[in-house]
């Protein structure tokens, strides 16, 4: 066969005089010395059963499968290689994040520096601090539409939507508004899912003068009713799908006026929809309702200080709160994250767009960002894989910001490579820790850039990423972006600042930063420094270079018995992704005692082999007292894990402990 690259005469004799004469399988059995099998699963030359059974016969063998790679394993995956080599050279319990800095768990004594380090690890065209315009964030949308007016700005199934018909629909959604009475200032909630309709009615509030309320698409009949009673929202654009839910909350809140929509409503031509005409008053359909009006700009001044959107958190630690993040915080974000990617063509990229718009991540990433360099937005509404793979063959995106279970998916959805995937250059991993095998395998299979970042709402919310062309961390944040200040400091006192290495609370300052809570100026001012500090809550480490990495929420540690220090979920993780068959793994402490939900592929492993497994690499105090299988875990509507909920599961299991 002529891919395998030499001819048949020197092929033959190859095979005669070397393969055939040798029969391992008849030695493997009499190895005594420790022995680690390490393999892929992309070979092309020789039956994959052939790697698969060799540790199965060879006494005691531990079997690492690194994932995407043919043949030569140790070339094409040499960090796997190197990590699992490691593993066993070193002796079995290698704590990976502790280990990273030499001394990094011990508190140095050395003087805190006086620079920011990471600043020598940013690319040369990335600058240490931004301008922020003095502009609202829809100037953004207005100069891509000056720059680019006939470059296209959605596309969705059959539907193009250039930048010029963006703006002209936006502002006529504004003037809609307006007719409606909706003053400056005053909230309107988008419950919608990622159509066009969403980007337009989003442009189009903010145009007003008014203020987006972003609801998530799975929200649930209280959750809504709470979110518009505390935001004294008057009106609400939702699709008919929801109808039943509104009708049911429409009088236990302010709501004057819903506009309703449907995926077709566009590509059908706003035809009429039976049953749905004539509509009640204070009902509207979306498509005759922006065709009455005006495609010339509102004569609205909105100011960059002015509240632009409350954005409410997941509540995974607590109750939800409403974030305010005011038009400046909005733009400095964008192009924060804009100047992280300078190689990023104006007018030239196409963005994937799945993360979900009503989270800040997406709402950032895949709505603001794009407009900001005038770039299309492929987008599709939920996280189907195979869905997605057929939008990446035919439109071929360039930038996929994404969350670690998108990429663990695409990573295992059979023959992935045919979807033509390699045109993505460079994806922006967030809302959850991205392990290490994913990274590596996803870029194998793309050869484009997958990094990892970290962010929260109350930041609008990028304030770390790892350098997409220079040097990164592996396992780690990144470094802060341009304008932005970061901080390890002690968990005892939440005041003094730690030396690099040693663990502590992240916090964080910068003009994306959010002005507080919506109506809540206690957990305002809890979260808030006077001197602008946010207190993220999440457990962190700073290394030399200036480079940051996440431990666990505080909420999610604990203190095993008879040790004084800290452990997170982070300690068991991490072991539990070394096994091939893992896919996903999520750790929660109950009674101080560490317990493991995993997803595993076939052939499934033993919950004792896995507990086995973890023993060898981990102290006693933190290997799991169980492993909990589950085909699916409890996700919010970004696919962040819901450690609450499988905390829940343990806690009502009247067997618990085990």
């Amino acid at each position: 066969r002529g891919w395998l690259h030499a001819p048949f005469h020197v092929l033959k004799p190859w095979h005669q005089n070397t393969l055939m004469r040798w029969n391992g399988w008849e030695r493997f059995p009499h190895l005594a010395v420790p022995t680690l099998v390490i393999r892929g699963h992309l070979d092309f030359l020789f039956e994959r059963p052939q790697f698969a059974n060799a540790p199965k016969v060879i006494p005691g063998a531990e079997d690492v499968d690194v994932g995407a790679s043919g043949h030569l394993v140790m070339l094409e995956r040499r960090d796997a290689v190197n990590r699992a080599l490691t593993r066993i050279v070193e002796g079995a319990q290698t704590r990976s994040w502790r280990n990273h800095d030499a001394g990094a768990n011990k508190a140095s004594t050395a003087a805190l520096p006086n620079t920011r380090p990471w600043l020598a690890h940013y690319a040369p065209t990335t600058p240490p601090a931004i301008a922020v315009p003095d502009a609202p964030l829809h100037a953004l949308l207005r100069s891509a539409a000056r720059r680019f007016p006939r470059r296209v700005a959605i596309l969705h199934d059959e539907l193009r939507i250039t930048y010029q018909q963006l703006e002209g629909q936006s502002n006529q959604f504004a003037n809609a508004l307006r007719s409606l009475g909706v003053a400056q200032g005053e909230r309107v909630m988008l419950l919608l899912p990622d159509m066009p309709q969403f980007v337009v009615a989003f442009w189009g509030v903010l145009k007003a003068g008014a203020v987006v309320v972003l609801a998530p698409p799975l929200a649930d009949h209280d959750e809504l009713i709470s979110q518009l009673h505390e935001t004294a929202a008057r009106v609400l654009v939702t699709t008919y799908e929801q109808s039943a839910t509104v009708n049911q909350i429409r009088s236990h809140t302010m709501l004057q006026h819903i506009i309703f929509t449907h995926t077709e409503e566009w590509t059908s031509r706003g035809r009429k929809i039976d049953g749905r005409d004539p509509q009640p008053v204070g009902v509207h359909r979306f498509a005759p309702l922006l065709n009455a009006h005006s495609m010339l700009a509102p004569e609205t001044e909105v100011a960059a200080h002015d509240l632009a959107l409350i954005q409410y958190t997941s509540g995974s630690t607590g109750s939800a709160k409403g974030v305010m993040l005011a038009h400046r915080n909005l733009v400095a974000n964008t192009l924060q994250t804009r100047h992280w990617m300078p190689h990023a063509a104006e007018g030239g990229e196409r963005f994937l767009c799945v993360l979900s718009f009503s989270h800040i991540y997406g709402l950032t990433t895949t709505l603001c960002l794009p407009v900001a360099v005038g770039a299309a937005m492929i987008l599709v509404p939920g996280f189907d894989v195979a869905r997605v793979l057929n939008a990446v063959k035919r439109h071929r995106p360039t930038i996929f910001p994404g969350a670690p279970g998108m990429y663990m998916a695409i990573n295992r959805f059979p023959n992935v490579r045919s979807f033509g995937i390699d045109s993505i250059k460079y994806c922006l991993s967030g809302s959850a820790p991205l392990p290490v095998e994913v990274q590596e395998e996803f870029e194998k299979l793309t050869k484009g850039r997958l990094v990892e970042g970290y962010g929260l709402t109350e930041a609008g919310p990028v304030t770390h990423a790892n350098p997409l062309t220079e040097r990164r961390v592996v396992g780690s944040i990144g470094v802060p972006l341009p304008s932005t200040e970061a901080k390890i400091v002690d968990l005892a006192d939440g005041q003094t600042e730690a030396p690099p290495g040693q663990i502590g609370e992240l916090v964080v300052r910068g003009p994306q930063v959010m002005i507080g809570y919506w109506r809540q100026p206690e957990a305002t001012a809890e979260a808030l420094s006077p001197d602008g500090w946010l207190r993220t809550g999440d457990v962190a480490q700073m290394d030399h270079d200036g480079f940051f990495r996440i431990i666990a929420r505080k909420a999610d540690m604990w203190y095993p018995e008879q040790s004084g220090e800290p452990a997170f979920p982070r300690d068991i993780e991490e072991v539990l992704y070394e096994v091939p068959q893992v896919q996903e793994a999520a750790v929660v402490a109950i009674a101080n005692h560490p317990v493991a939900f995993v997803a595993v592929s076939s052939p499934p492993p033993t919950a004792d082999a896995l507990i086995a497994y973890c023993k060898r690499r981990l102290p006693p105090a933190l290997a799991p007292r169980r492993i909990i299988f589950v085909d699916q875990f409890p996700r919010n509507f970004i696919g962040k894990v819901l450690r609450k909920e499988l905390a829940k599961r343990v806690e009502d299991d009247n067997h618990w402990p085990a």
